[in-house]
Order: structure tokens, then sequence, then C-alpha cells
């Protein structure tokens, strides 16, 4: 919960749009703003104060305790110009708070942490638990010392400035789960990547299950900071004693159907869960389920009668690749979404003139994989292969990477041992259209005029087809030096269909600084005036001109009376 405190007619203004705009996230604290401050911040995770930074200093100083536990706190002038993150930036979330309540009442977020001012991921924010001299590491990777990193687990992680494969250097970051102490100079980080398949007999007490987990964690030096859940068959999700030693260790308990588990080689499979559950194993099957390595064999809890077992296994962390499309090439037009994906991503793989446009938002640490024009499959490759080495990859491509660019080749080389994002982008289709008024209001279609990889028998047969339905196209890569011919050919077959006066829109470069837009007629479109940069959109039977835009209207019934809804 969020807490919100004023103190005037004006932050109560602020406070109230807040309020309104997240009503399930907050409470409005009223009252005298000393006891409102002191309530908010023993009951909420964090707070946003509407009132002057020194006045928040001096009433949360006396509440400051532990950084690990006080709640973020946000500061927003009376103005409503500034939204500080003053307390709580990384642990407490009071620097993403900041940028959120930016976003919602138009203020600039004002974040100080040292990492997020020069764009390094915090190491407290990489959603692993945390050991070690994170201070110390933070400031030699801000100051460009050596940082080695020690990686004992594969782990998608986000850029970091440091040496891999153990290099040398004054300062560490060890990546393991593995129960160790941080040495000097050193932060260790747990993924999550141990599994603990657990069974047990009807009201095995929890204490029980409980200890045998810890303990063979302890026997095989691991830590329980790195278990990512509990597994055991379905007849078993409601156990008490499994359900509260997942609560324990707070980690979420997944139940497996026993016909799935069945099907899983054990080496230590018995009679005794076969004729209970319908599986002969449970422990060792549950955590072996979806892969990994068997750390600790089924092994019996030590009470007589035994009521419980376990078994540990090592997932791989799985690499993570995101298609990410970037727009039409204007800045604004790259979303948030796209923006965060750049940022997470360790290694980069793009077309170089793409890497250029974007290489400003990348954080230092960034592995950039770029190549030039003609090498889409290859660059689809790079990017799986990057990510079954455990990375976190972007891959990226202009407009929507999902149309006419990377995601296709990069899916079709991918398989299910890698996870995969695709991040949405503008396409040029609706830039050119947001340019040139409202051309694709009603049914349309994007058609590729290149036949480098596509017959052009096929293409026309599309450009055809489009034709005779009457629907809005979208002419994409219509014309270069090497392929002069196929976008006559292609409004030879639309002016079978449609009148000479039909509207064409031409967009050249939309979003850029270079743009260029007009508007002319099926029969007055110079193809010698198109290139690989432009985007034409051919009407439909209903488009027309108005007022200088290209307009489809939503039915097929025109609008005679201004204003009238469709």
């Amino acid at each position: 919960m969020i807490g919100l405190i004023s103190a005037t007619t004006a932050g109560a203004a602020a406070r109230d749009r807040l309020a309104a705009a997240w009503p399930d996230r907050t409470r409005v604290y009223e009252g005298p703003v000393a006891q409102a401050v002191r309530s908010a911040f023993a009951e909420c995770e964090r707070l946003v104060c509407f009132l002057a930074t020194g006045a928040v200093v001096r009433l949360v100083a006396p509440l400051l305790g532990d950084k690990r536990t006080d709640p973020g706190v946000v500061c927003v002038d009376e103005g409503g110009r500034f939204a500080v993150s003053l307390v709580g930036g990384h642990t407490g979330g009071a620097n993403d708070l900041a940028r959120a309540v930016g976003e919602v009442l138009g203020a600039e977020p004002v974040v100080t942490t040292a990492t997020d001012a020069v764009g390094l991921p915090g190491l407290d924010t990489l959603g692993l638990p945390v050991e070690g001299d994170v201070a110390g590491v933070s400031r030699a990777l801000l100051d460009g010392e050596p940082v080695a990193l020690r990686a004992e687990v594969g782990w998608p992680l986000p850029p970091l400035p440091v040496a891999e494969d153990g290099a040398d250097g004054s300062y560490a970051i060890r990546l393991t789960d593995r129960l160790v102490e941080p040495a000097e100079r050193e932060v260790v980080l747990r993924p999550p990547s141990l599994v603990v398949g657990v069974g047990a007999s009807k009201g095995a007490p929890v204490d029980e299950v409980l200890g045998l987990v810890e303990e063979a964690l302890r026997d095989a030096g691991l830590t329980a900071a790195s278990v990512a859940e509990l597994a055991t068959v379905d007849a078993k999700a409601e156990e008490p004693g499994i359900v509260g030693a997942a609560e324990r260790l707070g980690v979420p308990l997944v139940a497996y159907p026993a016909g799935e588990l069945a099907g899983v080689e054990v080496p230590n499979p018995s009679d005794a869960p076969l004729a209970a559950v319908g599986t002969p194993s449970v422990a060792e099957a549950a955590a072996l389920l979806r892969g990994g390595d068997l750390l600790v064999p089924k092994r019996k809890s030590s009470a007589r009668p035994a009521m419980a077992t376990c078994a540990v296994v090592r997932r791989p962390g799985r690499g993570r690749l995101a298609v990410v499309g970037l727009g039409p090439g204007a800045r604004d037009l790259v979303t948030p979404r796209a923006q965060a994906e750049l940022r997470r991503a360790s290694v980069l793989v793009g077309l170089d003139q793409y890497v250029d446009q974007i290489r400003d938002l990348l954080r230092p640490g960034t592995r950039i994989l770029e190549s030039g024009l003609g090498a889409e499959e290859e660059r689809a490759r790079t990017a799986v292969a990057e990510a079954r080495r455990g990375h976190a990859v972007a891959l990226i491509g202009s407009g929507d990477a999902g149309v006419y660019a990377m995601a296709s080749p990069a899916l079709a080389e991918a398989s299910d041992d890698i996870d995969v994002v695709g991040v949405p982008g503008v396409t040029a289709a609706l830039a050119a259209g947001a340019i040139l008024g409202a051309p694709l209001g009603h049914d349309h279609v994007s058609i590729s005029l290149s036949d480098l990889h596509t017959p052009w028998e096929v293409i026309e047969r599309r450009v055809r087809a489009a034709a005779e339905a009457d629907i809005v196209v979208t002419f994409y890569n219509p014309r270069s030096r090497g392929r002069d011919w196929q976008l006559p050919k292609a409004l030879a077959v639309l002016a079978e269909h449609r009148e000479p006066t039909t509207p064409v829109g031409v967009v050249r470069n939309a979003s850029r600084a270079d743009e260029s837009s007009r508007l002319t007629t099926l029969a007055a479109l110079d193809p010698a005036t198109v290139d690989m940069m432009t985007v034409v959109t051919v009407g439909n039977t209903a488009t027309r001109e108005i007022a200088g835009r290209m307009v489809t209207p939503r039915g097929y019934r025109w609008q005679g009376t201004p204003g009238e809804s469709a």
C-alpha cells in the first residue's frame, strides 16, 4: 500500500489525482501531518508526501531504521513539478515510484541514486537475494575498477561492466546457489536455481517436512535462498505439512498429476508411492519433471516412522530472448517497454544502423553484436544462440519486429529451451497512416513488393486478391534500384478495380527528421519518385481526400452529416 500525505490545498489536489489513478494501491492519511507520516511509515510499503523536501526529511528522519525494511519515500513539491526519490530508492522502491508518480502527475522524476544516474542496474534491484559488500562493489563498478563476475550457475543477468569467466578483479560478484559466505569486497547473488521435490504421508508435521528440506540443502552445501519452488504430486497439493513448508520458505508450491510424474525416469522408484498416489516417485520425479541435475537423491526424514521425503534438483537458468520493435525511427515512438528491454539485455543483436539509433539507451556493459543488410537469418541464429548460453538478449528490428522484421526468423530458429518475449512497436504502415490522416480506418492489408524471399507470382496473386476485395493496401519495400518494375505492375493490378482518382498516400522516412509526405492519386503517382524508405498506401473505393487528409470511413455508408458517429 502507498500512503499519501499532504498539508495544503494544492498538495491535496495532486494527492487526490494520484489516489484516483491508483484507487486500489493508495491510502490517504488525513489529520496532523506529523502523525499522518508516522502512521503511514508504520503501515505502508511506500509513501508519497506532497510537502517540502526539508519538511519530509525532518519528519521521517526519526523513523528511519534499516534500509532493507524502511518504506520508500517520494516527495512531490507544491507545484507538482518534481517527484523526488528521497529514501529507499532501490530496496524501498522509491525510484520506480518517483517515475510512476511523474507519469501520472506530469512531474519530473528526480532520482539521485548513483547507479541509476549513470545507467547501471543496482545490485540490489536484480530481483535476486543479495549478500555481501553491495556498497563497495557498486562503488567499484561506478569508478571503473576491476570487478570479476564469477558465475557458478548460468543465469540471465542485465548488463554489468564486469570481467566474466572468473577473471581477476579487486572486487567480485559471485553468482551461486552454494552455501557460502561472501568474501571481502564480494557480493553474492542467489539465483532461484533449485527445485525441491517433496513427498509426505498424510498428517506429516510441517516441522518434519521443513526440517528435512533444510537438512538436505545444508548437507549438500546449498542455500535455501536459491530455492525457486517446492514440487509435489497433485494428490498432496493441500497436505498441510507441505503447504506450510513452502510458506515458511517463502516459495510457491507446484503440483503435478501422478501420470506425468510416473513418466519421469528416476534413480530410486518405490512401490509405496505407486500404491498410494499412482506414481513410483514423488520427490525425485517432481523435482526432475522440468529438467535439471539431481543434486540430492531421494532422502527420508529422520523421524520414526519417516513421514516425509525430498530430493533437490538444479535447473539451469533459461536464457531470455526479447524481440524488440523500435518503431519507425523517432525516439518518442520507441515504447517504454522497448526501452526497458534494451536496458535489461546483456547482449544486443541488430542491424548496425538500428543499433546506432538506440546505442545511447543501452546500459554500460552491454555486449553489442551488429551486422549489415542482408544478414537477417544470421542475426536471428546469433540471438537464439546467445539466449541458449543463458544470456538476456534483445534482438532489435524497426517498426514492429513481427512485421517484415526479425521475429519470424528468430522464432523459427528458437525452441522451447529459452524464454521468448515479443515487444510490439509502431509499424511503418501505422506511422505513415497517422501522417496521411486515417487511410486505415477500415479493412486494410500490408504487402511487401520485395521478391527476394517471395516469388513475384505469389505477390501479384495477393495484390489481385486485395484489389478484388476492395481492401486498402499499404506497400512495403515498394521500389529499389534493382527492382523498379514491381510497383508499376502492382498499381496496374489495382487500377483494374479502382478509379484513377483513388487517393494514394506516399510517405518517406515516416517520423524521422527528413520525413516527407504527399497525397496523390492512383493515376498520377509516379513510381520513379518512390524508394525503399517509402511506404505507399492505396485507398479503396470509399477512401476520400478531406481537407488535405486521406480518410477511409469506418463503414461503407459514407457519413453525410458532419459529426455523425459510424
